[in-house]
C-alpha cells in the first residue's frame, strides 16, 4: 500500500514539474512563409510614397558623380587603423602582429588622401574593406559571435553599376579608397572603372530598372555577375546598361538583355503584390556580415528591401534611425514594448531597433508582433551560466522573442529585452 502511495506521489510531482516548465517555456507560435502574404495585404499602400522618395534616392545614388572629392575628413577615413590597438586574429587564427598592421597602414597611403579624386563605377559585386587587404580580422575565433562570419575587416559590400568617387590608391596600387552614396572604404582596383562626363551622360538615362529577383546571372557576353535584389540598371531602347573597362581602366558603356521577371521599372509601387515579391526573394538568404560572401546582414536587408521602392536608407542599423520618425521604447517593460509596437508600428514600413541589430516589423499574428530580419543567432545560457548560441544564419520571420520555448532560453539577452525603439518610415 505504501509503495502504491509513493507511486501516486511521484506521478503528481512529475505532472507538476512539467506543468511548471510549460509555464516558463511557452510553445512558440507557428510561423510560416505564407504569413508574409496575409500580413502584407493588411499594410498601408500609402505608407511609402515611391514616386516622391525615389527622387531623393537617385540624388543620393548619383552624389559621388556630383562631388569633387570624398566627403568625410581624412581622420574618419583612417578609423580602421585603430584595430592595431586591439587583439585581433587573422585567417590562420593567429594574432595579428604590430608589424602586420604597420604593413597595412603603410600601404593605405593616406598621405595621398583626396589627391586622385576620380569618378568611377563598380564593375561587379565586391567587398568594401576596412584595410586594403582580403585578410579577415576576428576578435577571438573560439568564442561565440567572435569568429566566422564576423570579419571586422569587412566594412560593407557594393553592387555592380554603383557610382563612386575615388580618393586615392594604395601604395601597391592594388586597392582604391572610395565613397559611394552611403559607405566608404577599400575596394580592389580590378572591380572598378573610371568614368568621364560622356559616360555619365549616357549612363544617366532617367529610365531606371531595379532587380526584383535574387542572384540571377548576367552575361556580357560571358558570365559577369550574380545580380542581387535592388541592383539598378539604366535602360536605353530595349537594352540595359552595365559598364565594362578598357585596357586603361576607363569605363565603357555595354548593353545586355534581361528577362521581364528579373527587373522592373524603378521605383516599384508600394503595394501588396510588390511587398510580398521582394520579401520572399530575400527570405531565407544566408546571413552575411557586412555583405560577406555576396549575402546580407540586418541593415543591408532593410536597405535593399526599401531601395526597390525608391526609399533611401543609410547603410548601418544605428544610422537608419534618422531615416524616419524614431520613437523611444528604452524605458518600457517587455509587455509594454509589445503593446507599443502593436499600437504605433506600421506593418512593412517600420523598423525595430536594438543596439547592433535592426528588423522590419510586418504585423501581428496571434497577438504577437512579427518581424522579418537577417539574423545570425539566438543567445542561450545553460544551467552553469555558460553563454552559447543557436545559429539561425538567415533572413527569417520571428516574433520579438526568437528562441522562446527552447532549452536554455535566456530572456535577459533575448531581442525583446534589448529593443530600444522603432523607426516609422
Amino acid at each position: 500500500m505504501l509503495r502504491k502511495y509513493q507511486q501516486i506521489l511521484l506521478i503528481l510531482a512529475t505532472t507538476l514539474l512539467f506543468t511548471a516548465c510549460s509555464v516558463k517555456q511557452p510553445a512558440p507560435i507557428a510561423i510560416k512563409s505564407n504569413d508574409i502574404d496575409v500580413l502584407a495585404s493588411t499594410a498601408n499602400d500609402n505608407a511609402i510614397d515611391s514616386t516622391k522618395d525615389s527622387k531623393d534616392f537617385f540624388e543620393k545614388y548619383f552624389k559621388p558623380w556630383n562631388s569633387t572629392k570624398v566627403s568625410f575628413p581624412k581622420v574618419e577615413a583612417m578609423w580602421g587603423q585603430s584595430y592595431k590597438l586591439k587583439k585581433v586574429y587573422l585567417e590562420n587564427h593567429l594574432l595579428a602582429t604590430p608589424e602586420w598592421f604597420d604593413k597595412q597602414i603603410e600601404n593605405s597611403n593616406f598621405d595621398a588622401y583626396n589627391t586622385l579624386t576620380k569618378k568611377a563605377i563598380i564593375l561587379k559585386n565586391t567587398n568594401i574593406r576596412v584595410l586594403p587587404t582580403n585578410s579577415p580580422m576576428f576578435y577571438d575565433p573560439t568564442k561565440p559571435g567572435e569568429g566566422f562570419p564576423f570579419d571586422y575587416n569587412q566594412n560593407s559590400a557594393i553592387k555592380i553599376n554603383t557610382p563612386i568617387i575615388v580618393s586615392h590608391l594604395s601604395k601597391d596600387k592594388a586597392w582604391a579608397y572610395m565613397e559611394s552614396s552611403n559607405v566608404g572604404g577599400w575596394v580592389e582596383i580590378g572591380t572598378i572603372a573610371f568614368v568621364d562626363e560622356k559616360f555619365i551622360q549616357e549612363f544617366k538615362t532617367s529610365n531606371y530598372f531595379v532587380s526584383v529577383k535574387e542572384k540571377f546571372p548576367i552575361y556580357d557576353p560571358i558570365f559577369r555577375e550574380y545580380v542581387k535584389v535592388a541592383t539598378i540598371f539604366p535602360k536605353k531602347n530595349n537594352k540595359y546598361i552595365i559598364a565594362k573597362r578598357d585596357d586603361n581602366q576607363n569605363a565603357l558603356i555595354s548593353y545586355i538583355d534581361l528577362n521581364v521577371d528579373e527587373v522592373e521599372p524603378m521605383p516599384l509601387a508600394f503595394n501588396t503584390q510588390n511587398r510580398i515579391k521582394i520579401a520572399k526573394q530575400l527570405l531565407d538568404e544566408p546571413y552575411g556580415w557586412g555583405g560577406l560572401l555576396n549575402n546580407r546582414d540586418c541593415s543591408s536587408f532593410t536597405q535593399d528591401y526599401f531601395a526597390t521602392f525608391g526609399k533611401y536608407l543609410h547603410r548601418n542599423s544605428k544610422a537608419q534611425l534618422s531615416n524616419g520618425k524614431y520613437l523611444d521604447m528604452s524605458k518600457l517593460s517587455n509587455d509594454e514594448k509589445k503593446e507599443f509596437i502593436r499600437k504605433n508600428g506600421v506593418p512593412f514600413s517600420t523598423l525595430v531597433y536594438l543596439k547592433g541589430h535592426i528588423m522590419l516589423y510586418i504585423g501581428i499574428k496571434e497577438k504577437e508582433p512579427l518581424v522579418l530580419h537577417d539574423m545570425w543567432s539566438v543567445r542561450l545560457k545553460d544551467s552553469n551560466g555558460v553563454n552559447y548560441r543557436h545559429i539561425v544564419g538567415k533572413t527569417s520571420i520571428t516574433t520579438l522573442e526568437p528562441g522562446i520555448g527552447m532549452k536554455d532560453y535566456n530572456e535577459d539577452s533575448n531581442i525583446l529585452n534589448r529593443i530600444l525603439g522603432i523607426v516609422v518610415l
